[in-house]
């Protein structure tokens, strides 16, 4: 796929120095994600482009978002999908980190992108999802939709939309949901299956 001098140019481009952090190496980035090298370098330019020096602090995400959701407020949600990427305590995340969670929603399998959408809705990471966590993350997203959603979603019917889909997926009537539970009741949903696999087109 790449050859000779095209191949060196290619990999000095995605090599270029940033002030505080240098990415991997393009072949142990394509080993250790579901990318091509081609797909990494074209992510990592567009990345360096919105993060220069390399790493992406929490506001600097925030705003990276809110360029996709310009009709809602996208600062909640964000937090919450800046929180399921794992950044070792630094408020920061790195090319590689920002890489992995995309691999991993957008081309891995129905298991990995069910555990990620888990990850997203247990705020506290206590393994459990409880009633007002969901609430919470939905709130987020028709909050980051806003005037795109039709009709207008009021505090009122998020709530209700959280108590039937809440319902339906705590099997056992405890309270709470387990990864297994979502698996579970996923896995009946043919249209949710579908999304999911829809993911896949992203790049």
């Amino acid at each position: 796929m790449f050859g000779g001098k095209k191949k060196e140019e290619e990999l000095d481009e995605f090599n270029i120095h940033v002030a505080r952090h240098r990415p991997e190496e393009l072949a142990k980035l394509a080993k250790t994600t579901k990318f091509t090298r081609k797909e990494i370098q074209l992510i990592y330019r567009g990345f360096k482009q919105e993060c220069p020096t390399g790493m992406v602090d929490e506001d600097s995400f925030k705003n990276i978002f809110s360029q996709f959701f310009p009709q809602g407020d996208a600062s909640q949600y964000a937090h919450y999908v800046f929180n399921t990427i794992k950044h070792n305590h630094t408020g920061k995340i790195s090319f590689e980190d920002f890489l992995g969670i995309l691999s991993k929603v957008s081309r891995g399998s129905v298991q990995e992108k069910l555990q990620w959408i888990f990850g997203l809705y247990d705020l506290n990471g206590d393994g459990l999802i409880t009633k007002n966590e969901m609430l919470d993350v939905v709130t987020s997203i028709y909050e980051m939709l806003g005037r795109s959603t039709e009709p207008q979603v009021d505090e009122h019917s998020a709530k209700e939309h959280v108590e039937k889909i809440f319902h339906q997926i705590d099997a056992n009537k405890d309270g709470v949901v387990t990864i297994d539970e979502l698996v579970e009741w996923c896995s009946r949903d043919e249209q949710i299956l579908q999304s999911l696999d829809t993911l896949d087109t992203v790049l």
